[in-house]
């Protein structure tokens, strides 16, 4: 099925209007799934970073919005979410023809999520302890004492192309919740449904409170991470380029939440109901081509039943449709480029090299309607050792590993040595038993029995080179507060207070 796009413009968002870059310069957004050119964008410069960071500079400064009541703050938050719900089809198409994601997927879980995402933040900003009281001390004396949370100020998230609108509501919800403003960069990919969302938030919130500068990462995502005037940094990508924004953070000691890279281990239990468990582990690497960072890329399967295990995994793979995202009927998209799907493909020939056994899949491919798309066949590597590259490295791709373990402590050892620790699974019949293992496996999200189930109430985010920090949940508000202890000292006798004697105590 060819879908033929009309070609459209998109300027930079900064300070609530549509804004050219300053040096008239676009760059191409295609769509990986046809090759087709399908808009123009705002090629950002450091001057345009500097426009924007500077309107939302202003408006945390000068404007009300960090002022605003928590119920009202929370008000907003409700409205922002009756608006992606009311242009969800627009944005889910935006994001389907550049990132290559299922509209079946995008037009559906993401588009809830992201309106959950702002409902379930506007609950917690309701009941969030913006001041502790502490009790008051016997000694140095009576004194009252506060701990107040404020917002940090002008918060720069630098979001991928994989899952660009739900990964970007992870930074831009509990920034606005707390009384942040917002600069974002998309990736180069798919800064289409970003810069189409904050246009959306725009109409409820004041100008300069969420803005988007789209460009390359080495020239606008530099000027973001090191501008003194952003007080934090929040990005999701690979391990390699968060060490380097950790690093350029480091200059002007920003705050920073880096989610970052995974190699998710996935260990079926030999009671495990194989009904479930097979078409979930598939569902937990080859969603979206495989191109989510918690995809579950390594399965440990039990000698016992490793065969049947691999047999069921490659009957259900063969049942897969790959096609253009924008049909409904579509299973699995492309990959997102050229350059990444050689890239996949390099991994492959890796391990066959390295000695693994392609039990199916392994090349690209051509749909019909889709001849220049990014299209690479799911694939299952069975005979897999957990040291090959293909077991260490994250491919991003539907490349899917299968280890096999005589021992449930063995697989264990296997799944946590890695330097990620992003995700994890547990399928078996024995609850209790999944709870043990999950209390060893070094990763912030353990799934029994499921994969994929992110929660809004719920923190998401790694150990180890994973990341630091959480989004989503209770908890990610707090990564966009600053603290602040409040004294006031009650004594009013000169005489009575401590310090009194320690300086003028000969006087």
């Amino acid at each position: 099925m060819t879908v033929k796009v009309e070609v459209q413009t998109f300027p930079h968002f900064i300070n609530g209007k549509w804004e050219p870059a300053s040096s008239q310069e676009t760059f191409d957004v295609c769509n990986p799934a046809t090759g087709e050119l399908v808009a123009k964008v705002a090629k950002g410069t450091v001057e345009d970073v500097n426009r924007a960071v500077a309107a939302a500079r202003e408006a945390f400064d000068q404007g009300d919005w960090k002022n605003m009541k928590p119920k009202d703050r929370a008000n907003v938050l409700n409205a922002i979410s009756y608006q992606i719900a009311e242009h969800g089809q627009e944005l889910a198409y935006l994001e389907s023809i550049s990132s290559g994601g299922t509209v079946r997927r995008i037009g559906g879980s993401d588009i809830l999520q992201m309106v959950d995402l702002f409902q379930t933040m506007a609950k917690f900003l309701v009941d969030y302890p913006f001041s502790e009281t502490l009790p008051v001390p016997p000694f140095p004396g009576p004194a009252q004492n506060f701990i107040w949370r404020e917002p940090i100020g002008v918060c720069a998230a630098i979001t991928p192309w994989n899952y660009p609108m739900v990964i970007g509501c992870w930074k831009i919800a509990p920034a606005l919740a707390m009384g942040n403003t917002v600069v974002i960069k998309p990736a180069s990919y798919t800064p289409l449904s970003t810069l189409k969302l904050a246009e959306i938030i725009s109409s409820v919130v004041p100008p300069g409170v969420i803005n988007v500068v789209a460009g390359p990462g080495a020239e606008v995502g530099e000027a973001l991470v090191t501008h003194p005037k952003v007080d934090k940094v929040a990005f999701t990508g690979s391990t390699e380029v968060g060490r380097k924004i950790m690093g350029l953070a480091a200059g002007t000691i920003k705050n920073t939440t880096l989610e970052l890279g995974g190699k998710s281990p996935n260990i079926i239990l030999e009671d495990a109901d194989l009904n479930i468990a097979l078409p979930g582990s598939l569902f937990g690497v080859f969603l979206h081509s495989g191109q989510f960072c918690e995809s579950g890329t390594r399965l440990f399967v039990p000698d016992k039943i490793y065969d049947e295990v691999v047999a069921g995994l490659v009957a259900l793979t063969s049942k897969l449709k790959l096609g253009n995202p924008l049909d409904p009927a579509t299973d699995m998209g492309p990959v997102i480029s050229k350059k990444q799907k050689e890239t996949i493909l390099s991994y492959i020939e890796a391990g066959v090299k390295e000695g693994a056994t392609l039990a199916c899949g392994g090349k690209e491919v051509m749909v019909p309607g889709c001849e220049e798309g990014n299209f690479i066949e799911p694939t299952i590597f069975t005979n897999v050792t957990n040291d090959m590259k293909i077991a260490q490295e994250e491919i991003f791709g539907p490349v899917l590993a299968v280890i096999r373990y005589s021992d449930l402590d063995e697989a264990i050892k296997m799944a946590n040595d890695t330097i990620y620790g992003l995700a994890a699974g547990v399928w078996t019949r024995d609850v209790n038993k999944a709870y043990e293992v999950a209390r060893k496996l070094q990763a912030g999200v353990v799934w029994i029995n499921d994969w994929h189930m992110l929660r809004n109430d719920a923190p998401f985010g790694g150990y180890k080179q994973s990341g630091i920090g959480r989004e989503m949940g209770k908890h990610s508000l707090d990564a966009y507060t600053q603290l602040k202890h409040v004294h006031t000292s009650m004594v009013t006798e000169l005489e009575r207070r401590p310090w009194y004697g320690m300086l003028f105590g000969q006087n």
